[in-house]
C-alpha cells in the first residue's frame, strides 16, 4: 500500500512539473496575427515573363536553415536572402518565401545590402510559381522568426531532446493567405510624361534636352522607393530647371539655346514613356523642338553616390559636335574643381537584336538624335538600378549636390561659350543666390521617396497620382509650354502587362505540433487516472491520514 501511495505522489509531481513547463514556455505572441505583405513583381515585357505567378499560401513557417523545406513557407531576414537559398527553396518545392524587411535600412551593413541587391536582381530575371512576399518587420514577425530559427537549431540535438521539445515546448506557425481570388492581368495602365521649355534667345536656335525617368523598381512594387535610381536624377533636373529659369528670365542672360526638360514614366520597363514621347513628337506632332536642331540629349540616371561619373554613349561623339564640346566642358569642370573624381566615357553599341535598351539615351539614338546618359554606375545591369533597399539611407546628399553642380556649370560654360571668351576654367556661375539649395534638394528627395513610385501604382492610388501632379506643378512653376502626355496601351497588344494582388492580407496562426496533442492526451489520461484511484481508495486514504494526525498529537 505504501508503494502505491508513493506512486500516486510521483505521478502528481510529474503532472505538476509538466504543467509548470507548459506555463513557463507560454508564448508572448498572440494566437493569430494578421498583417499585410507585398508580393514580388509580376509582369510580362517583350514576350518575357518576370516575377512570381503564385499568390496563395497555406503552409507551416520554417527557417531557411532547415534541411527540408518542401511545402513549407520559408522565413528569411534580409541577411538570409541569397541566390543560393532562393534556388534551394525552389528546388525543394517550398510553398512560399516570406522576407522580413527591417524598418531602418541604415542599420543594415553595407555588405549585407549589396549582397541582397545582387540576389534581388538575379531573382527578378526569371519567373517562378513559388509566391514570394516581403513584409516590414514588427515584434510579432520577429518573434516568429526567432522561434523557427531556434527550432531549426534543435534539429542537431539528440533524438530524445527533439522529441521532448516537440511534445512539450515547441511551437509551429501556420501562414495563410486568405485571399483566394485568381490573379488578373492589368493592361490599362497610363504612363505620364511631362515636358516643359525655357525658350532661348533668337530664332531657329538649337535645343538641349535634359531628361530623367521618375519611376522606381524593386522586388516588390509597394516597397520600391527608388532614392538613388532615379530620385537623384529627378531632383537634379528640378534644381536645374529652377536655376536656369533665373538665367532665362532676363534678356541679358538668356542664352541662344532652347532648354527642354522632360520627366518620363515607364523608365524601369524599357523606357516606354520615353519611346512613346519621342514617337509623338517626331511622328505625330506637326511642330516640335525635337523636329528641329537638337544639339544633344542629356539623360540623368543614378547620381546620388560614389566619386565616379560615367558618360554612356551609343557611339563616341565626333570632335566639333555639340555633344563632344559639352563633354569636354564637363571634364574641365571636374578636373578644376573636383580633381579626385573619376570621369570616363563608356561606349556601348545598341544591339538591335535585343528587344530592350539599357539606358534612356538609346531611345534617342535609335531615332538618330545625339544623346548620352550621366550616371555614377558603369554597368547598366547594376543591381543598384532597382532595389527595395534603395532608400534615403543610400543617398549621399553632398555627392548628389556635387554632381548637380558639375552638370549645371558644364551646361553654362557650353551655352555661354565661356571657354572661348577667355574665362578661367574654374569659373563659377552658380554661386550665392544661384547655388543649389541643400534644403530644397533634401525636401525634393524626401517627397519623391514618400511613396513607392512603381509604374503599376502611379495611376491607381490617390497618393501616387498626387505625386505626378506635384511634379507637373513644379514644371509649371519654372518652365513654359508645359505639357502632360498620357500614354495608354493597346489592350489587344500591350507593351507591358502587369498583374494585380501586389499586396495581400496574411494571417499567422500559432499552433502546436501533432506530438503535443498526444502528450496533452497522456496528461489528461494520467490526471483522470489519479482522480479515479483517489476516489476508489478514499476510505483507506482517510484512515491513514486520521491515524497520522493522532500519532502526531501523541
Amino acid at each position: 500500500m505504501l508503494l502505491k501511495d508513493l506512486g500516486v505522489a510521483a505521478a502528481l509531481l510529474l503532472l505538476l512539473l509538466c504543467v509548470q513547463c507548459l506555463h513557463g514556455s507560454a508564448l508572448p505572441a498572440v494566437s493569430s496575427y494578421e498583417f499585410t505583405a507585398y508580393r514580388m513583381q509580376q509582369y510580362n515585357l517583350a514576350q518575357q515573363k518576370h516575377g512570381c505567378r503564385g499568390a496563395i499560401v497555406v503552409a507551416e513557417a520554417r527557417s531557411a536553415d532547415e534541411p527540408v523545406l518542401t511545402r513549407r513557407c520559408v522565413i528569411m531576414k534580409v541577411q538570409d536572402f541569397t541566390t543560393e537559398k532562393y534556388q534551394e527553396a525552389q528546388k525543394q518545392n517550398a510553398a512560399a518565401i516570406l522576407i522580413l524587411l527591417p524598418k531602418n535600412i541604415s542599420s543594415v551593413s553595407h555588405d549585407t545590402v549589396q549582397s541582397f541587391m545582387v540576389s534581388e536582381s538575379e531573382t527578378l530575371l526569371k519567373e517562378t510559381l513559388m509566391p514570394v512576399y516581403v513584409v516590414p518587420e514588427d515584434e510579432q514577425l520577429l518573434y516568429m522568426y526567432e522561434e523557427v530559427k531556434q527550432a531549426a537549431a534543435t534539429r542537431t540535438s539528440s533524438i530524445i531532446i527533439r522529441v521532448l521539445r516537440s511534445m512539450v515546448t515547441a511551437t509551429a506557425f501556420q501562414i495563410l493567405v486568405s485571399n483566394n481570388v485568381a490573379i488578373k492581368a492589368v493592361t490599362d495602365n497610363s504612363i505620364v510624361t511631362l515636358e516643359g521649355v525655357l525658350p532661348g534667345a533668337g530664332e531657329d536656335v538649337p535645343t538641349i534636352v535634359i531628361t530623367a525617368h521618375y519611376d522606381s523598381y524593386g522586388l516588390a512594387p509597394w516597397l520600391s522607393y527608388g532614392a538613388d535610381s532615379n530620385g537623384s536624377g529627378v531632383t537634379i533636373l528640378l534644381e536645374l530647371a529652377r536655376l536656369f529659369q533665373k538665367l532665362y528670365s532676363s534678356p541679358r542672360t538668356r542664352p541662344p539655346y532652347h532648354l527642354m526638360f522632360s520627366l518620363t514614366g515607364g523608365g524601369k520597363y524599357n523606357f516606354l514613356g520615353t519611346k512613346r514621347w519621342i514617337e509623338e513628337n517626331l511622328d505625330h506632332a506637326e511642330s516640335s523642338l525635337l523636329h528641329d536642331n537638337v544639339a544633344f540629349v542629356l539623360c540623368l540616371d543614378t547620381l546620388a553616390n560614389a566619386d565616379e561619373l560615367h558618360m554612356h554613349v551609343s557611339r563616341p561623339p565626333k570632335p566639333g559636335t555639340p555633344m563632344h564640346s559639352f563633354i569636354q566642358h564637363l571634364e574641365e569642370v571636374v578636373s578644376s574643381r573636383f580633381p579626385w573624381m573619376k570621369v570616363g566615357l563608356v561606349h556601348k553599341k545598341i544591339n538591335l537584336v535585343e528587344s530592350t535598351v539599357a539606358w534612356e539615351h538609346e531611345r534617342y539614338s535609335l531615332r538618330r538624335i545625339p544623346g548620352f546618359t550621366l550616371s555614377h554606375l558603369e554597368d547598366p545591369k547594376s543591381e543598384l538600378r532597382g532595389s527595395i533597399l534603395d532608400t534615403m539611407s543610400q543617398v549621399d546628399f553632398r555627392k548628389l549636390k556635387r554632381n548637380g553642380i558639375i552638370i549645371a556649370e558644364a551646361l553654362a560654360q557650353y551655352m555661354y561659350n565661356l571657354s572661348d571668351k577667355g574665362s578661367p576654367k574654374d569659373v563659377q556661375v552658380f554661386k550665392g543666390q544661384m547655388d543649389f539649395h541643400d534644403g530644397r534638394m533634401s525636401s525634393l528627395m524626401s517627397f519623391l521617396t514618400s511613396v513607392p513610385r512603381a509604374t503599376q501604382l502611379l495611376d491607381k492610388e490617390p497618393s501616387h497620382i498626387l505625386l505626378v501632379n506635384s511634379l507637373e506643378h513644379e514644371f509649371k512653376r519654372y518652365l513654359q509650354q508645359v505639357h502632360r502626355h498620357n500614354f495608354r496601351q493597346d489592350r489587344r497588344d500591350p507593351d507591358i502587362t502587369f498583374f494585380d494582388q501586389m499586396d495581400q492580407p496574411i494571417v499567422m496562426y500559432r499552433v502546436k505540433p501533432a506530438a503535443f496533442d498526444l502528450f496533452l492526451g497522456g496528461c489528461i489520461a494520467g490526471y483522470l487516472g489519479i482522480v479515479y484511484y483517489a476516489i476508489q481508495n478514499f476510505g483507506c486514504l482517510y484512515t491513514k491520514l486520521k491515524a497520522a494526525v493522532k500519532s502526531k498529537h501523541h
